[in-house]
This record gives structure tokens, sequence and C-alpha cells, in this order.
């Protein structure tokens, strides 16, 4: 897709197709006063409004706070700048005391379709992550450290890939009744290699989980519901929005240590089975971006033809 000049970029565009433009416009209005107590400045998540530069805007309601991807032109493909900003304001999040719930949405007609290869590419067959001079935390919850307060995940439009995987990590999901969920790297020569091997086995069961992995076939809002991934589906995504954001509202009316208590007696059943699985995933898809099969699959996308893969290193 052409990038669209600042304009387009802009609030008017910040939702096309959808009425969550209206949902941003309320922020404040439908706020609670946060408590007294203030982080010190260092891990205070401060709002970041949307502009045309902003990939990640931030946006504080009172005890919760809506994190969005902004990148449209691109359909929110992440790029190592944005994983890593994402990063640091989860770290934030965490840090923040006077924030209880976090909702992470997209901007723009579709929440991602996952990773940016093209920018991507090197540091990932290098091995490398993006650096940060500020501490982070990984949206996907693979290494760590990790949060240990809740996240409510809102998707619309196509959520491929690491999109989909980003979803996963999320503790409650919601989904618009217009999502495309995709998790067909295997098309591409390369593989899920976010989680959803671990987490959408997990979620949806072994045979759910290979149907679609597997052939790279793409599926609904309904299905995702059917298999387990999905808890609400939303007419539309201003819906979804409001959905998620209801939700985050309960939890952050909770005792905030009991939350924290709940996430961490879960994650001490969890935890144990998946962290080998989780900690190999970063060496194993940096090794099929050096294979003939993933250059094979670049260059047959370039050319707009099938991929005829052979298999070979």
């Amino acid at each position: 897709m052409q990038n669209r000049s600042s304009k387009v970029v802009g609030r008017r565009a910040l939702l096309k197709g959808t009425a969550l433009l209206a949902v941003a416009a309320t922020a404040r209005a439908q706020g609670q006063a946060p408590p007294e107590t203030t982080p010190a400045p260092e891990t205070r998540l401060i709002d970041v409004p949307l502009g045309p530069s902003v990939t990640i805007t931030v946006e504080r309601r009172g005890d919760i706070v809506l994190v969005g991807l902004n990148r449209p032109f691109i359909q929110n493909r992440l790029d190592p700048p944005t994983r890593t900003r994402l990063a640091e304001t989860f770290y934030q999040y965490e840090h923040d005391p006077s924030l209880r719930a976090l909702v992470l949405f997209g901007h723009g007609e579709n929440f991602s379709r996952g990773i940016d290869v093209d920018a991507s590419q090197a540091g990932i067959i290098a091995g490398q992550r993006a650096a940060s001079t500020a501490p982070t935390i990984d949206v996907l919850g693979n290494g760590q450290p990790r949060r240990s307060k809740p996240v409510v995940v809102v998707v619309h439009g196509d959520t491929w890939n690491l999109g989909h995987e980003i979803y996963l990590a999320g503790d409650v999901r919601v989904a618009a009744a217009n999502t495309r969920f995709g998790q067909d790297e295997n098309t591409h020569g390369r593989f899920p290699g976010g989680g959803a091997t671990v987490r959408f086995v997990r979620e949806a069961g072994w045979g759910n989980a290979m149907r679609y992995m597997l052939t790279g076939d793409h599926w609904t809002a309904d299905e995702s519901y059917r298999v387990g991934i999905t808890q609400q589906i939303a007419p539309t995504p201003a819906a979804a929005l409001e959905a998620g954001i209801a939700i985050a509202r309960k939890i952050a009316a909770c005792a905030p240590l009991s939350i924290k208590a709940t996430l961490a007696s879960a994650h001490q059943y969890v935890d144990p089975v998946e962290a080998d699985a989780l900690s190999k995933l970063g060496a194993q898809y940096s090794a099929l971006y050096r294979t003939e099969d993933f250059i094979e699959g670049r260059r047959a996308e370039a050319e707009g033809r099938p991929p005829q893969y052979k298999g070979k290193l």
C-alpha cells in the first residue's frame, strides 16, 4: 500500500472504515482520576498522541491505559524500532502503580499483518534484537523479565502471524467480527517464531492449531471463538474496543495484588512446560531465514508467482 500523506495518516485516517475515531475522542471524558501514588518519572507512562511519526500511541484513562499500534500505511507490520517502543511501553506500564490494566489495539484497517520482514530480515539472520537504551518487557512474554499485570488485546481486520502471536500472548482477547486471523509463515519459508507453536497449541488444541499453521489457511473470528482463542466477539471494531475497555475497567476495579497473585499462580502452571520451547524460538526462526526456501519465498512473493520450495538449507 502506498504511503499516505500526513493528513491521511493523521486523525481522520486513524481507523478508516470504522468508528474507533469516535471512541478515541472520548478518552478523558470517560476516565477516572488516577490513584494518588505517583510513580517515578522514569517509569511513568505518559500519553503519546496520534501523529504520522508515532508508531505506538499511549492514552491513559484513569487506572487503565490504551496502547495502539500505528503503522497503518504498512498494515501495522512491526519493524524493530516499533517492537522496541512497544516493549518499552510494556515495561513502563508494569512499573507504573497508577495503572492496573492495559488494552492493546491497532489503528487503521487492521490490527497487524505481523512482522515487517524487509525491515527485520538482517537482524533476524544475524540473531540480533533491536537495541534499547531503556528497560523493556517483550510483548510476547517469551523471555525475562515478564509482566505481572493484565493485558487485554483487541483485534480487527487482518491479524496475521506476529499479530496473531501478540493476540495469543494477551490475558483476555476480544475480536471484531471482521477479524481475519492467519498464521501462514510456512507458506513463505518461515515458521511461527513468536510463540504460536506453543500458545496456539495450548489454547486451541493440537489438531486445531496444526490445521492452520501447517496449511497457512486463514480463519474467522467465529472460528477463533470456536477453538477457544477468543473470549468475546463484537459486531464492529468500535464495539470490540469498547468491550475490551469494559473488561479492563472490571479488572482494574479488583484488588491489584489479588490480580497479580492470580496471574502468577496461573503462570506457575503453564510456564514450566512452555519455557524451554519458547527459549529456542529465536534460534529456530533465525535459521530458517538463511535457507534457500526462505529466499525463494521472498522472490516468489516479489514476482507474484507461487513459490517452488525444495527443502534445501
